[in-house]
């Protein structure tokens, strides 16, 4: 009787894991569509975990998400990337990103680890849009990390490098002696490590990148 009991127990649990792993990826691909649909319009997000039963625990082993448009700041960017510590691998595509003043499309996420990458497209069309009324900036230079920018106003023209420091992103004039006290810190937060950034020319614009690390 004992060992009938054992082996029913047994039964019951192997049962409890088939059907987690059957129903708990569907549950939580649904509640990160209806998260992501606040901010954006969905077109499709699969939820992987083996065991399933880890998804509980907020843990997963790969994520998919393609949306068609998702507009929110940097700041919102990054509490979602806040969240992704327990995912082994993310790979997420946004046709239509907006932040801000600035307009992205194509734009590519990555994370495999700690280590994240994205890649978008940024069209000349969007970027001017995104300047005050006379002033045109373009990439000049991509390496090691960095990026340099020309911006040009009422004829003159001023470079300014875009790099990491200290897993921030800043943006520096390249101004001798005085470029350290104008510089810009754009993007900053706690959890992660931007490494850097770079662009390449591509027709109609650029195709801009980064690198960087969960922390």
């Amino acid at each position: 009787m004992r060992r009938i009991a054992i082996l029913g127990a047994a039964g019951l649990v192997v049962l409890l894991l088939v059907l987690a792993q059957l129903v708990l990826p569907g549950i939580a691909a649904q509640q990160l569509r209806d998260r992501l649909a606040r901010s954006g319009r969905v077109i499709s997000v699969q939820v992987s975990a083996f065991p399933a039963i880890e998804l509980l625990w907020h843990q997963a082993d790969r994520v998919e998400v393609h949306l068609a448009t998702y507009h929110g700041s940097t700041g919102g960017l990054g509490h979602l990337l806040d969240q992704a510590n327990d995912v082994g691998t993310i790979e997420a595509r946004i046709d239509v990103f907006t932040t801000g003043l600035i307009t992205l499309r194509d734009a590519t996420l990555r994370k495999s680890g700690d280590v994240l990458t994205g890649n978008a497209i940024l069209t000349e069309a969007n970027l001017q849009a995104a300047l005050p009324p006379g002033l045109t900036v373009q990439p000049v230079a991509s390496g090691d990390g960095k990026l340099v920018l020309q911006g040009t106003a009422l004829g003159l023209s001023a470079d300014a490098t875009l790099g990491a420091q200290d897993g921030e992103l800043l943006l520096a004039p390249d101004i001798p002696l005085l470029g350290g006290l104008f510089t810009f810190t754009l993007f900053k937060n706690s959890q992660i490590d931007v490494q850097g950034v770079g662009a390449s020319s591509v027709p109609g614009g650029f195709s801009v990148f980064a690198s960087a690390r969960l922390r």
